[in-house]
């Protein structure tokens, strides 16, 4: 049997002061599958974002990453580093965090000519065009408005033709045609996706399949994304939903209603 892209076996983390942000947590990921993160605001879907980027280490489990265990050790290894960060890329909720270069050109440019790819030039073209960016190119990054910066730190992921693309929050910043555009690119590729979101409208549109972190950060749900967008008790239990007391007539009711916000 073939190992999978990625997997999480008994994986914890908590902060250097000891607090815990999630434990126990043990999932795969395949090849080409299209996964969704759901969970509310403090259950650790920024920080499992970034120990499947490599960007910090678990504190208890392991995580493996085309059947190799991610190590710091294998990480200082040239040869893996570079076909890692070419493979396994991550896109922040705040793209002020990944911009650093003096113009949207050379932000885009910066990542092929780190990694040694070829055709940087046509790169940074293509991916300007396919997000709007192209009469931008010379604009410095910390100009431009949030969205902008958001389709900027996009290109410079894409540009790296990544085959395992990791999203945080992707549509917070994005207009309704640059959100509509990343859906079909993203599940028209080949690549296999894990993006985390607090909006379930638009979950749904996302993936196949659901992971749900509860408040207390363990994994309560591994399965169809379809089905647990359904089961409002699930929902509940983990934080996304709650229920709402009203009163008609003089009756007084309780009803659930699912949480559907962008912030984090």
């Amino acid at each position: 049997m073939a190992d999978p892209l990625l997997e999480f076996n008994g994986v914890a983390y908590a902060w250097p002061d000891g607090r815990s942000v999630f434990a126990d947590l043990s999932f795969r990921i395949e090849a080409g599958e299209k996964v969704v993160l759901l969970g509310p605001n403090g259950a650790g879907k920024s920080t499992l974002l970034r120990l499947v980027n490599g960007l910090l280490p678990p504190t208890q489990g392991t995580i493996a990453w085309q059947g190799r265990r991610l190590t710091k050790e294998l990480l200082r290894q040239r040869d893996f580093a570079r076909r890692f960060r070419q493979d396994n890329v991550l896109l922040f909720q705040h793209p002020e965090a990944m911009l650093f270069n003096p113009t949207v050109r050379e932000e885009i440019a910066y990542g092929p000519q780190q990694l040694g790819l070829p055709d940087g030039d046509q790169r940074v073209a293509r991916w300007a065009a396919e997000l709007g960016l192209s009469a931008l190119l010379d604009e410095a990054p910390f100009a431009l408005s949030g969205g902008q910066k958001q389709k900027v730190a996009l290109a410079c992921l894409l540009a790296l033709d990544p085959s395992f693309l990791a999203l945080d929050e992707p549509s917070a910043s994005l207009d309704p045609a640059t959100v509509g555009w990343l859906i079909d690119t993203l599940l028209e590729s080949g690549r296999t996706v894990l993006v985390s979101t607090h909006n379930l409208s638009l979950a749904a549109e996302l993936g196949e399949r659901a992971l749900i972190l509860n408040g207390e950060g363990r994994l309560c749900y591994d399965g169809p994304l379809t089905a647990a967008l359904q089961d409002l008790e699930l929902l509940q239990a983990a934080g996304l939903a709650h229920r709402h007391r009203h009163r008609h007539g003089g009756q007084a009711h309780a009803h659930l209603h699912v949480h559907d916000w962008e912030s984090s």
